[in-house]
């Protein structure tokens, strides 16, 4: 029974057409190796995919470059001179551009004025005036910017001096603020100050303790910072 023909389209199906791709690519490959070693051929194969992967086969017996060549030969054609020819029109086309350019730009700073005309003039000081609006609005914006970073430094100022104002007035209002009694023979706590302050250890001694005092404090290291009474404060040493 003979096998009926396959309709030649596109294939819609993009797994399908991937597969498809790599077995022919294979198949056509395999078939220039046999030319290339049957009939001493030079076959130069370049292959794009839909998904833009090169695949390419050269003959073992020449390169790339080298079929060019011939083929420039016998054809009669200079594919690099044609190449060059195009990338110097394309370089011109950039350089004129380039001109235009800087030749805005000279007119942007009052200069190069003297080929424009009324209207040119007038549409050069609408867009001039355009770019200033655009500049000013971001001057505003980081001006705007900077002023609420200030207002919010003076803020946190303003709430560190108001809460040192009280600890102040509650020191000097209650010589005890900030001391906590435990349990034994000395009530003591310690009283730390921010910013590198003195650190102060206050220590509440039974009456018949003040004499004893006098002479074991050095040996603790500590350095009274307070008069004989039943509350005694110290300054802790470095």
């Amino acid at each position: 029974m003979a096998r009926g023909k396959i309709q030649i389209k596109r294939i819609e199906n993009q797994t399908n057409r991937q597969v498809t791709y790599s077995k022919r690519r294979n198949g056509l490959f395999k078939k220039a190796h046999e030319l290339t070693v049957l009939c001493d051929a030079k076959v130069s194969i370049i292959m794009i995919s839909s998904t833009q992967k090169l695949h390419e086969y050269i003959s073992p017996s020449t390169t790339t470059k080298q079929v060019f060549d011939q083929y420039q030969k016998a054809v009669g054609v200079d594919l690099w001179n044609s190449h060059y020819e195009k990338m110097q029109v394309h370089l011109q086309k950039l350089k004129e551009v380039n001109r235009n350019l800087r030749k805005e730009i000279r007119q942007r700073m009052g200069e190069c004025l003297n080929d424009l005309g009324y209207e040119q003039m007038v549409n050069l000081i609408e867009d001039i005036d355009g770019s200033l609006s655009i500049i000013r609005e971001k001057k505003y914006k980081s001006i705007n910017n900077q002023i609420e970073t200030g207002k919010k430094k003076v803020r946190n100022v303003e709430e560190i001096h108001r809460n040192l104002v009280l600890d102040f007035d509650a020191r000097h209002e209650d010589p005890h603020y900030g001391l906590v009694e435990n349990e034994g023979d000395y009530d003591h706590s310690v009283l730390g100050f921010p910013n590198g302050g003195p650190r102060i250890i206050a220590l509440r001694l039974p009456p018949n303790h003040h004499h004893q005092h006098h002479h074991n404090h050095h040996h603790l290291g500590l350095q009274s910072g307070g008069a004989a009474s039943d509350l005694t404060t110290f300054a802790l040493l470095e």
